[in-house]
């Protein structure tokens, strides 16, 4: 997927956000917390980055076209430098489970507020 089509996924999950940070940095939240990253040609980031589940991180930071994402590895975010290493269904599907990990992370409260 290019970073447009990725740009437009995000936009359609439940709850999401966007915003531009961090020098022309496209960072997608739920809840207020991020969930995706989508990062110009050239930037210190990688062009895509996203939040994986803690038991899937080791593995994936480990993958062909994967790496630990600059700045967030610690909180187990995964940095792709090529989005197109994987096809529109596996990116969409990392792009879904990385949206669920943080919405199923937020306060009760908050969860009920954006209606999960």
């Amino acid at each position: 997927m290019t970073p447009k089509q990725i740009d437009a996924f995000c936009s359609k999950l439940p709850g999401a956000t966007r915003t531009v940070q961090w020098e022309g940095v496209t960072v997608f939240k739920v809840g207020g917390k991020m969930f995706c990253l989508i990062a110009p040609p050239e930037h210190s980031v990688a062009r895509l980055s996203f939040k994986c589940a803690p038991e899937h991180y080791d593995a994936l930071s480990r993958s062909e076209g994967f790496r630990p994402a600059p700045y967030l590895a610690r909180a187990k975010w995964v940095a792709l430098d090529d989005p197109k290493v994987l096809s529109p269904m596996e990116t969409k599907a990392y792009l879904k489970r990385a949206h669920a990990v943080i919405a199923g992370a937020l306060p009760r409260k908050k969860r009920v507020e954006l209606g999960f």
